[in-house]
């Protein structure tokens, strides 16, 4: 009896430990996309453009007095797919990947409802994957393009089809 009990309880508690004790060290994995809203609409279309060479920061603060704890940046790639390496387990924090800047002339002003997201960087939260995704993020283009109209009345006859 003492015995089954002893397991159980090494089940219980030893074990869940030492799963958790390979990933720790590993840094995440951050992924995300930056675009150019070439519509100015607020959200992706099929008219957007993904933008390489836009700079994204990852920004972790504390909870209580949300001053900055961590801080890392990275570049998109070709496809405005950026990738960012973040060590440590920052459980405590709020963290926010957050737009810098776009290398676009034309496209360099930040849609305030799509220029930052967060993102959990923790071990403790039964994730047990280090690769976490971001949502997208972007920037307005200075002038809509033609046809933009036309492709938003596409989409309200969608929602209206429903």
């Amino acid at each position: 009896m003492a015995v089954s009990r002893v397991l159980v309880l090494l089940a219980l508690c030893v074990l869940p430990a030492l799963a958790s004790a390979k990933t720790v060290g590993k840094p995440f994995h951050v992924q995300g996309r930056v675009y150019c809203d070439t519509c100015r609409c607020g959200f992706e279309t099929s008219a957007t453009t993904y933008i390489a060479g836009a700079r994204v920061r990852i920004e972790c603060k504390y909870r209580k007095s949300l001053s900055l704890a961590y801080s890392v940046e990275g570049v998109t790639d070709a496809t405005g797919t950026y990738h960012i390496l973040v060590e440590d387990d920052h459980e405590d924090q709020i963290c926010e990947t957050v737009l810098i800047s776009s290398p676009i002339s034309d496209c360099k002003s930040a849609d305030p409802g799509r220029s930052r997201s967060n993102v959990v960087l923790t071990r403790f939260n039964g994730v047990v994957k280090t690769k976490r995704f971001a949502n997208n993020m972007g920037f307005f283009k200075d002038q809509e393009l033609p046809g933009c109209s036309q492709l938003l009345k596409q989409y309200l006859n969608y929602d209206q089809q429903e």
